[in-house]
């Protein structure tokens, strides 16, 4: 055997030794490119602005994961899921809850859970369950959106959640939901906006849903309980992996029969995990540690807009954690080569998306602020 594949058995016999990990490192490092590589903790880029998808789990958050008791969570046998499970329920206030291993899959359930095939939901046109979820519902579910104009606060309005009911006709489908999302673009909606729109909707003998991709970034926004920012919807995704910074994972709440429902389309849709316990223990940790910290994440998106409109930018003022910028086209290209050599990696468009989060403390907007300034073309 060449000195290559002793070193891998060597290494994979006695993982837990220092020098054999070195060895397997060395080795791969020669073997595989940097993107790839297995073993590297740090990325290309030590500052990521595209979203608040791409935290790390920290130092604590990974002992909390190598730490979680385990079962086979299909039979329902997991103790840390379970926890989980209750412990967001009892949050927010709900009767059940179901672990996802994203939003997609687990609004996607409760979209299958709600309604039949043939039936329509009511949604905003920026709404992920909408324009970035694959269109899972139609594809999968069978069942229509209903796209609807988002407001420039991120609500839709009654009037047309009204007109786009539906008669009792065998022409149309059956209005059976209105989806709603908070926050949406980094926007928050109003409580006093939630509360009309889901009272209508039952009014009218609609479901009602609320995709909470970052619903604790508007809990921290506006200082209320988890329980009143959900008041009203009948089921509410709740995702752990964006601003909390857990490496996946999503809750489902709602009643125990809709859970039971959605339970079965979770296995249908191939998210029946085992041991799961050990990505759940990684969202208890979150909920414990991280949600006061979103607080620096929305201060932070302020700061760096503050900075990025002295330069004479057009930025929307931040409500959360993403803010928009615009940028002239003819230099998107070029600002995105300045700041990739500068170590800095964002979604550079006419409208531009930047996104702070847990792994970006407040000398790395500096950093940030300080390779706009040095971009030498703004004035050409």
């Amino acid at each position: 055997m060449n000195r290559h594949g002793s070193v891998v058995i060597r290494a994979i016999e006695g993982n837990s030794r220092v020098g054999h990990a070195v060895e397997l490192q060395q080795f791969l490092g020669q073997q595989l490119p940097y993107g790839i590589h297995p073993l590297r903790s740090n990325p290309p880029y030590f500052i990521d602005l595209r979203s608040d998808t791409v935290t790390r789990p920290s130092a604590g958050m990974r002992a909390a994961m190598a730490a979680a008791e385990v079962g086979d969570d299909v039979y329902g046998d997991d103790p840390t899921v379970n926890h989980l499970q209750a412990s967001v329920a009892e949050r927010f206030g709900f009767e059940g809850a179901l672990f996802f291993a994203s939003g997609t899959q687990s609004n996607l359930a409760a979209l299958m859970a709600h309604c039949g095939r043939g039936d329509e939901y009511l949604v905003g046109q920026e709404a992920h369950t909408y324009s970035y979820e694959g269109g899972g519902a139609a594809v999968l579910g069978s069942i229509q959106p209903q796209p609807l104009e988002n407001e420039p606060d991120g609500g839709i309005s009654i009037q047309r959640i009204a007109k786009a009911i539906k008669p009792d006709d065998i022409h149309f489908a059956r209005t059976r939901l209105l989806a709603l999302e908070n926050t949406i673009g980094g926007r928050v909606l109003s409580m006093s906006y939630q509360r009309e729109a889901t009272e209508f909707a039952h009014a009218r003998g609609l479901i009602t849903h609320l995709d909470g991709a970052r619903i604790f970034n508007a809990i921290v926004k506006l200082g209320i309980e988890a329980s009143a920012a959900v008041a009203g919807f009948d089921s509410v995704s709740v995702c752990l992996s964006k601003g909390l910074g857990a490496p996946a994972g999503s809750v489902l709440l709602g009643p125990r029969e809709f859970i039971a429902r959605a339970r079965r389309w979770r296995k249908a849709l191939g998210g029946g995990m085992r041991q799961a316990g050990v990505l759940a223990a990684a969202g208890l940790y979150a909920l414990e540690h991280h949600v006061p910290l979103l607080a620096l994440d929305h201060a932070n998106a302020e700061f760096l807009g503050d900075g990025l409109r002295e330069l004479g930018l057009r930025v929307e003022p931040p409500q959360t954690n993403i803010l928009y910028v615009d940028i002239p086209a003819s230099k998107t290209a070029a600002l995105k080569a300045h700041l990739e050599q500068r170590g800095i990696l964002a979604t550079v468009a006419p409208r531009t998306r930047l996104v702070t989060h847990l792994d970006l403390p407040r000398d790395k907007i500096d950093t940030v602020l300080q390779a706009f300034r040095a971009y030498p073309h703004w004035d050409s």
